[in-house]
């Protein structure tokens, strides 16, 4: 019942989300303090506010406007997950492409719809020429797990514009 495929500039509204569940209920953090990681008591829970979801709508539909990837998953016709990944490789010889989005609804986590949604990034990522992708990544346990089962490992450049924006996001790669 689920369908992936990816998502045009002009599909990409407020309505799209009407039935997405981004909460995330947090406990525990990684982190890096002091070149350690750590994992940390940070209870929150993590949720998007309307300015929220109006930046989301402006990045995502800049990213398929200068031909960059938004694939999506839906179950029943609804918008369950989404994943996107900018054009354009930074990093010197890592050549990386910036994995700026990967979002499962709540009520279906746990089901590989993540995992296929990476997958496709990767995919994708390969075919327009990166090494790597680059992920700012959510520093909750759950989320940290996800992308080590994914392959994924501390980045060995760090993004300064990531970092300025998320200073407590995991810094990650993953090799193409």
């Amino acid at each position: 019942m689920l369908c992936y495929r990816s998502l045009k500039e002009e599909e990409i509204c407020r309505e799209l989300f009407k039935e997405f569940v981004r909460r995330q209920v947090v406990t525990k953090c990684r982190r890096r303090e002091n070149g350690e990681w750590v994992i940390r008591e940070a209870p929150f829970v993590d949720d998007w506010t309307e300015a929220d979801y109006r930046t989301l709508l402006s990045c995502l539909k800049n990213t398929a406007r200068t031909g960059g990837l938004v694939y999506a998953a839906f179950y029943k016709e609804a918008l369950k997950g989404f994943v996107s990944v900018e054009p354009g490789l930074f990093g010197g010889e890592q050549k990386y492409l910036d994995l700026t989005s990967l979002h499962v609804s709540e009520e279906l986590r746990g089901r590989g719809i993540g995992a296929s949604l990476f997958l496709a990034a990767k995919e994708w990522a390969r075919k327009n020429g990166a090494g790597k992708l680059y992920i700012s990544a959510h520093s909750a346990v759950e989320s940290q797990a996800f992308y080590k089962k994914m392959g994924c490992v501390e980045a060995q450049v760090y993004s300064r514009r990531h970092v300025d924006a998320e200073p407590y996001d995991c810094q990650l790669e993953c090799k193409l």
